[in-house]
Parts: C-alpha cells; structure tokens; sequence
C-alpha cells in the first residue's frame, strides 16, 4: 500500500522537505554563478555546472550540491558538497564514496563548511585522506575565489 502522509500537517513531514539553509544555498548561488560564467560565456571550464542533480539519470542517485558534469563523456568529474559542522564527517564520507566506490566518473570532490569557511578536498585514490584545499586540480582554480 502507497502511503503518501497526508494526515501529517506539511511541516512535520522531515523526508518532504529541504535541510538547505539560506547561508547554504547562498554558497551555491556564488558558486553556480561563478562556475556558469566560466562556462556559459567565458568558455573557461570544460564542464557544465549543475545544482542538485543527480549523477545517473538511469536510476536513483545521489544528487550532490552541485556537480560539473562533461557532455562529451557523460562523466561527473568533480562534485562539491555544503555543509555545516554538524553534517561536515557525513559529507566528507559520502564524497569519498561517490568517488572511490563508485562507477560516477568523479576524480575529485569537495565538501565546504560555511560555519567555518573550510573547504576539504579529496581526489580519486586519495586512499580516504582528504586536504584542507579549495584549489582544483582539474579545473586549475581556486574554488574559494567564488565566495569572497
């Protein structure tokens, strides 16, 4: 039987809704704005951004912060995750995972902490060790400049 809660008033209902605070969606604004630019108008970045979307279209996936996705490969190569500090070991373990235990194509993922203004970074075969770094290897930019 389909169980769809509506008995449950809309604010209760924890799994229907979004846990992005304002300071968090503001850092993917600057980013995805950031990023697009080099994309879209200055032909930068070899990848297209994207907020929120999964990485398999063929099946339910994880659907990271944001991604930057390849066209020309269907890969993922680098994906970024914001957090608070209460939710800062959760991400840095999912993104670990997506990368090394996963068939996503991402060789380097990010996880930002806008309590602390931190940024880790973990690369593909990193063997579980991430950096305190905002710095991208594959896109030879420093992240962080987006949010200054």
């Amino acid at each position: 039987m389909y169980y769809t809660g509506d008995d449950v008033p809309f604010l209760a209902r924890e799994e229907m809704g979004t846990n992005a605070p304002k300071q968090h969606q503001r850092i993917i604004g600057k980013l995805m704005l950031g990023l697009g630019s080099l994309y879209y108008f200055e032909k930068k970045i070899p990848f297209e951004p994207f907020v929120e979307t999964m990485l398999d279209e063929g099946k339910s996936s994880p659907t990271p912060d944001l991604l930057l996705y390849d066209n020309s490969t269907d890969q993922t190569p680098l994906i970024i995750e914001i957090c608070h500090t209460a939710g800062l070991q959760n991400d840095i373990e999912k993104v670990i995972w997506l990368t090394d235990k996963n068939n996503y194509g991402i060789l380097e993922a990010f996880v930002y902490n806008y309590k602390t203004q931190q940024w880790f970074r973990y690369g593909k075969g990193d063997a579980g060790l991430t950096t305190e770094s905002s710095y991208s290897e594959i896109l030879q930019l420093d992240l962080n400049n987006f949010l200054e």
